[in-house]
């Protein structure tokens, strides 16, 4: 009797996950899919001005395949790029100048910040510094990007078009991060996938919705809403700075959009496990407000929706409960189902979708070691500097 209840229990929990997967593939903007790419654009009469804004923190290993690309940007009007080099003890700055001395193309400003000041994340106090610089020259947007992130000669024309013909107030793309090492090919997609499940690109762009997210690697955004939106003052100790600065936006009434980029390519490598470990659980605990009942729940939700499924294929016949083991198969297939797309995206063989549940396992220790660096008072980490903890951080707005 008591193996029959056990068997049954994990019956129940499989038909939990799959009724699950069956909400999450219908109901939640169809959160899977990968054809949200730069709305429909026409070039306008009138190309406005552009000020790119760089923030950079020892960033040499990257510049060489990233910079020139910005410098190459095929753009009618005026642009020019402003890198902000924060503290580097790496010559970041000095190569950024080599560069575009040997490469030519768009204007750059090389200039330094100096510490940030107490309540202020490294990145956005470079930021800040960059937006200040560029207000002197009176821009009509600006373009916030990272300094691994490539882009295409006509992504900036092409961004400027989107957001002109849409009246988006922030067009932000999801830059395609490097997948070669092997690690890079399990947990890569997986964490875009992960990202699209929790803010879903669709509802982002829609008008009246709450939903809002950017892509920091690529942000496109009017100069007079980012003043508006007080960018980034009003968001200076966030350390998921991106979606806080899409929910200062559309807070304010902005009008944004984030979709999936097909020329904008993140080039910094992440060929170890511990790499990506390190980048996922910076900022895991702060996407869960540093909550330890969010944790709880977080870690129960992926362990029903991910781990259960292959769990009760073979837990169920080892204990003679074929329907556990059916619904626990169907709700795997599902899962396997909705990555598929974002494989093809990232041009990987599917035969790592049904490896997601492994995956997943692994951003669930993730986050759990994110909490626990969390309550050690580590704090979180960018570029070798440690923040305080976030809720010791005044925050005035």
């Amino acid at each position: 009797m008591g193996q029959t209840s056990r068997v049954s229990a994990i019956a129940w929990t499989a038909a939990g996950s799959l009724a699950a997967w069956l909400w999450l593939l219908l109901c939640q903007g169809f959160f899977w899919r990968t054809d949200v790419r730069l709305p429909h654009r026409t070039e306008p009469d009138r190309w406005p001005s552009v000020c790119v804004v760089v923030p950079a923190r020892d960033e040499a290993a990257v510049l060489p395949a990233s910079l020139p690309s910005l410098l190459a940007q095929d753009y009618p009007g005026h642009a020019e790029i402003f890198l902000i080099d924060d503290d580097s003890s790496d010559g970041t700055g000095e190569l950024a100048r080599e560069l575009a001395r040997r490469h030519g193309g768009l204007p750059l400003t090389v200039d330094s910040p100096g510490e940030p000041p107490a309540g202020w994340t490294g990145k956005l106090w470079a930021m800040r510094h960059g937006i200040g610089l560029a207000r002197a020259r009176d821009p009509e947007y600006l373009l916030l990007t990272d300094a691994d992130i490539a882009h295409a000669p006509d992504s900036l024309r092409e961004l400027v078009a989107a957001a002109r013909t849409g009246g988006f107030d922030a067009v932000s793309q999801m830059a395609r991060l490097r997948v070669e090492s092997l690690w890079e090919r399990l947990v890569v997609p997986a964490f875009v996938y992960f990202f699209a499940q929790l803010y879903p690109f669709r509802r982002i762009g829609k008008k009246g919705t709450r939903t809002a997210a950017a892509a920091g690697g690529c942000v496109l955004l009017r100069a007079e809403t980012a003043e508006r939106a007080r960018i980034p003052d009003a968001i200076r100790h966030a350390v998921i700075d991106d979606v806080a600065l899409a929910r200062a936006v559309k807070g304010g009434g902005g009008h944004i959009w984030l979709g999936l980029a097909e020329r904008v390519d993140s080039v910094r490598p992440y060929p170890r496990l511990h790499d990506l470990w390190r980048m996922v659980s910076r900022s895991a605990y702060a996407q869960l407000r540093h909550n330890p009942l969010l944790l709880a729940g977080t870690v129960a939700g992926l362990a029903l929706i991910y781990l259960v499924p292959p769990v009760a294929v073979v837990a169920g016949p080892a204990g003679g409960d074929t329907v556990a083991a059916v619904v626990g198969g169907l709700a795997w297939l599902v899962m396997t189902g909705t990555y598929v797309p974002m494989l093809r995206y990232y041009r990987q063989p599917l035969w790592l979708a049904p490896l997601l549940p492994f995956t997943a396992f692994l951003y669930l220790l993730m986050t759990i070691d994110s909490a626990v660096q969390h309550y050690r008072g580590r704090g979180a980490a960018w570029k070798g500097r440690t923040y305080a903890r976030p809720d010791a951080v005044t925050d005035e707005v």
